[in-house]
C-alpha cells in the first residue's frame, strides 16, 4: 500500500533525512545532472570525463557510454516517457539522444549561436533546452532535426532551470536577472514574473501541484516562492544562512521542497505547510548538488554529488 505524504513526513521527523552514496568507479568523475528511469535505475552525466553513465541502485554497478564527440561537455539529462535518454552537450552545442538498450547514442547539432545548451526538459514531441551564455531557449524536433531558438531581449538574463508546469507552461529561471519566465510551448513566447528583491538570482525551480513556483535564489541563501496567480513572493532564508548558496531543488513525494545549501553540504528539506525544515548532511565533503531527480514510485530523491565521484540517494518511504 503507498504511503500518504503525512507518514513520509512523520517518518522523517523521526528518523532524520539520510543520505547514502555511490562512489563512482571512473577517475575523476564529475557527475552534474542525475536522472531516473521508470525501472529505478539512475542515468548521470559525467561532465569532465564526458561520459554517461548509469547506475543500478540494487547492486551498485556502474556502467558508462562515452560521448561520440571527446570532450562534449554533457550537462544536464532527462529520460522521456519511453525510456530514451537525452541530455545536452554544453561544450560543443549539441544535443545528445541515449537508446538505453543499445547504448547507441545519437548527436543533434544545434543552431550556432546556441552554443552552450545547459538544461534539456521533454515536453510534449520537443526536447527544451536553456542555453546560458548564449542567453536564449529553443527546442530541437527530434522526428525532424528541427530547431527553433528563442533570444531573450534582457541582456546577461542567463537562462537556466527550466521544469514544466499545469497550464500547460514550462518555466525557466533568469539567473543573471531577479526574474522568472513563463513559456508558452505552443509558440514559445514568454511572460516575465519580476521578484521584489532587486538582488534575487533564481537558479533552479520547480513547481508544484498547486502551481506555485519554489525557486532557489542562490546569491542571497533563500528559497522562494512565486504565486503566479497573483504574483506574490514569499522568501525564506536557508538553515545555512545568507551564504549558503541554495542551488537544487526538487519536490519530494513526500510533498516537501527538498534542495541543496552547496556552501555548506546540507540537503534541506522544507514544509510548505508548517515552514519547518529538516537537514540532512552529505557524508563526504565538498560535494555540490546542481540538480536532483525523484522516483517517486519507489520514495527516492537522488543526488548528483558534483565534487567527490559520487551519487547520493535519499530513501523516503521503505524500499521495495
Amino acid at each position: 500500500m503507498p504511503v500518504g505524504p503525512a507518514l513520509f513526513v512523520l517518518a522523517l521527523l523521526i528518523q532524520g533525512p539520510v543520505v547514502t552514496e555511490y562512489p563512482l568507479p571512473r577517475s575523476g568523475a564529475f557527475p552534474h545532472d542525475p536522472a531516473v528511469a521508470t525501472d529505478g535505475t539512475v542515468w548521470f552525466t559525467d561532465q569532465r570525463n564526458s561520459f554517461i553513465g548509469r547506475l543500478d541502485p540494487q547492486t551498485g554497478r556502474v556502467v558508462d557510454v562515452p560521448t561520440p564527440t571527446p570532450r562534449a561537455g554533457p550537462h544536464g539529462i532527462v529520460v522521456a516517457p519511453l525510456g530514451t535518454v537525452w541530455f545536452t552537450e554544453n561544450a560543443i552545442g549539441r544535443i545528445g539522444r541515449l537508446d538505453p538498450a543499445t547504448g547507441a547514442i545519437r548527436e543533434y547539432a544545434l543552431p550556432a549561436r546556441a552554443r552552450d545548451p545547459h538544461t534539456p526538459l521533454v515536453f510534449g514531441a520537443k526536447i527544451w533546452f536553456t542555453a546560458q551564455g548564449a542567453n536564449l531557449y529553443g527546442w530541437l524536433d527530434p522526428t525532424t532535426g528541427a530547431t527553433r531558438v528563442f533570444p531573450l531581449s534582457i541582456a546577461h538574463a542567463h537562462p537556466y532551470g527550466l521544469v514544466a508546469g499545469p497550464g500547460p507552461a514550462i518555466w525557466m529561471a533568469l539567473f543573471g536577472t531577479n526574474r522568472i519566465g513563463r513559456i508558452d510551448p505552443a509558440d514559445g513566447s514568454l511572460r516575465l514574473f519580476t521578484l521584489p528583491e532587486p538582488d534575487a538570482r533564481p537558479r533552479r525551480l520547480i513547481v508544484d501541484r498547486e502551481g506555485i513556483v519554489w525557486f532557489t535564489d542562490y546569491p542571497r541563501g533563500c528559497l522562494g516562492r512565486l504565486d503566479p496567480r497573483s504574483g506574490a513572493v514569499q522568501e525564506f532564508l536557508s538553515p545555512g544562512g545568507p551564504n549558503s548558496a541554495p542551488y537544487g531543488i526538487a519536490l519530494g513525494p513526500d510533498g516537501l521542497v527538498w534542495y541543496d545549501e552547496s556552501s555548506t553540504g546540507q540537503m534541506i528539506a522544507f514544509d510548505p505547510a508548517s515552514h519547518r525544515t529538516l537537514v540532512a548532511t552529505i557524508p563526504t565533503p565538498g560535494a555540490i548538488v546542481r540538480n536532483i531527480a525523484v522516483d517517486s514510485t519507489r520514495g527516492r530523491i537522488w543526488l548528483a554529488l558534483s565534487g567527490t565521484s559520487r551519487i547520493g540517494v535519499i530513501q523516503l518511504s521503505k524500499k521495495d
